[in-house]
């Protein structure tokens, strides 16, 4: 049976919760048995770990609490990650916003994002905006936010690493909680519903974005991935991934977490660890490195390729525009032409 994405959240009474997740938790149980080597003492000491953190989640968990809040019945939300730069008014928050309200079939997904706050000023404009999800991320030592991480981090700066990593981390642990997700950057503008565009079947772990699309979906090695947009699906393949991708950490100094992954991928990780994986063409889900040629179908634009903050929310705002002409173009038997990247290109300069 598929999954059902677009079902409403339920309220539930505790013992449903405390049940539903036990359920989850078997199916997971079961599902890596079947896939995990019996002699691989390895994985299967990894896994135990994850299994015994996953039954001890107390239902007052503040991540627990709001992951549940805003996951669809299926226990699948939305994640996105901002800092004080993102936050700021007219910036990429409010874009990002902006494409949901106006995207085919969109809006009713803002109910199911959490917005995932790295610092206190960040959770903050969130939390002023009104009828958003919005978390604080809290340190390791349990302290509320990362201050400096705030400010604009440029792309490959120490901050902008260090930002990814903890991204990585936080993401591991959603996993841990038996929850999967679509993880989007707020750099992403979704301009129709992209759940049905996944195409999405049982059985498929990872389904992530990519650059430039090779035209083979199941190559994942000879696609390069890109961790902007992805779809992740909760169980011990999936977590034991996230646990290996963020360890790999102190392997790869100055190394940012996407390409990390494309490393681990080169060397087999995916299919040691048993994670089926999926490329997704970028016809549906476009960016600025290889745009769609076809305006028509596509679900989310993706501002890769680009440096700045300035220069993806000039840029982006001119995607959004261009949206908006979509209907009118189609009308005319026009095909429509995404707008230049003017100010991305120049980032670079």
């Amino acid at each position: 049976m598929g999954m059902r994405i677009f079902d409403r959240p339920e309220h539930c009474t505790l013992s449903r919760v405390v049940a539903l997740s036990a359920v989850c938790l078997v199916v997971v149980i079961c599902t890596y048995a079947t896939s995990s080597p019996a002699g691989d003492a390895r994985k299967e000491q990894k896994y135990n770990i994850w299994r015994r953190r996953s039954s001890v989640f107390a239902p007052e968990d503040d991540l627990e609490v709001a992951l549940r809040g805003a996951a669809f019945a299926n226990r699948t939300l939305i994640l996105t990650v901002l800092n004080e730069a993102y936050a700021e008014e007219d910036g990429l928050l409010d874009l990002f916003l902006q494409s949901l309200r106006e995207g085919d079939g969109t809006a009713q997904l803002i109910d199911h994002v959490l917005f995932v706050a790295m610092d206190r000023q960040a959770f903050r404009r969130c939390r002023s905006l009104g009828g958003l999800r919005c978390y604080l991320l809290r340190q390791s030592g349990g302290a509320e936010g990362d201050d400096d991480l705030a400010s604009e981090q440029l792309y490959m700066s120490d901050g902008f690493i260090r930002m990814m990593w903890r991204r990585i981390r936080f993401l591991g642990d959603v996993l841990k909680h038996g929850y999967s997700f679509i993880f989007t950057d707020m750099d992403v503008m979704w301009l129709r519903n992209p759940f049905p565009r996944l195409d999405l079947v049982d059985g498929e772990d990872l389904l992530i974005s990519c650059d430039k699309f090779n035209g083979e979906a199941g190559d994942y090695v000879g696609n390069e991935l890109n961790t902007g947009f992805f779809f992740v699906s909760s169980n011990g393949r999936t977590a034991a991934l996230f646990d290996e991708w963020h360890a790999a950490r102190r392997s790869s100094p100055g190394m940012k977490e996407q390409d990390v992954l494309n490393a681990m991928k080169r060397r087999g990780a995916f299919r040691r660890l048993g994670v089926r994986a999926r490329v997704l063409d970028t016809a549906r889900f476009s960016g600025f490195c290889q745009d769609s040629r076809d305006a028509a179908r596509v679900a989310t634009v993706h501002a890769n390729c680009c440096r700045t903050k300035r220069a993806k929310v000039a840029d982006l705002r001119a995607v959004l525009r261009a949206a908006r002409r979509m209907n009118t173009t189609a009308a005319a038997g026009m095909k429509m032409r995404w707008p230049a990247h003017t100010e991305c290109v120049r980032s670079w300069a």
